[in-house]
C-alpha cells in the first residue's frame, strides 16, 4: 500500500526525497519505495523520518485494518 501520508508530509516541509533521505541516513531510492509501499522500513528508520517531519508513527505509518 502506499504511503500517501509520508508523500504529503515530506511536500509540506518542501523536502525533496533526496533531501529526506540525506537527513535520515539512507538513499533517495529507500525513500522512494517506502512512499511506494515497496520497501517496509525498520522502526528506527521509521522513528528518524517522524523526528525529522515532526510527525509521530501514528501519524505517518499505520494503517487502519481493511
Amino acid at each position: 500500500m502506499k504511503n500517501i501520508k509520508l508523500k504529503l508530509a515530506r511536500v509540506e516541509h518542501d523536502l525533496s526525497q533526496a533531501e529526506l533521505a540525506e537527513r535520515v541516513g539512507v538513499s533517495r531510492q529507500t525513500i522512494g519505495l517506502i512512499e511506494l509501499g515497496k520497501y517496509n522500513p525498520t522502526l528506527n528508520l521509521c522513528l528518524a523520518i517522524c523526528h525529522t517531519l515532526g510527525k509521530t508513527l501514528d501519524e505517518l505509518f499505520w494503517e487502519e485494518p481493511e
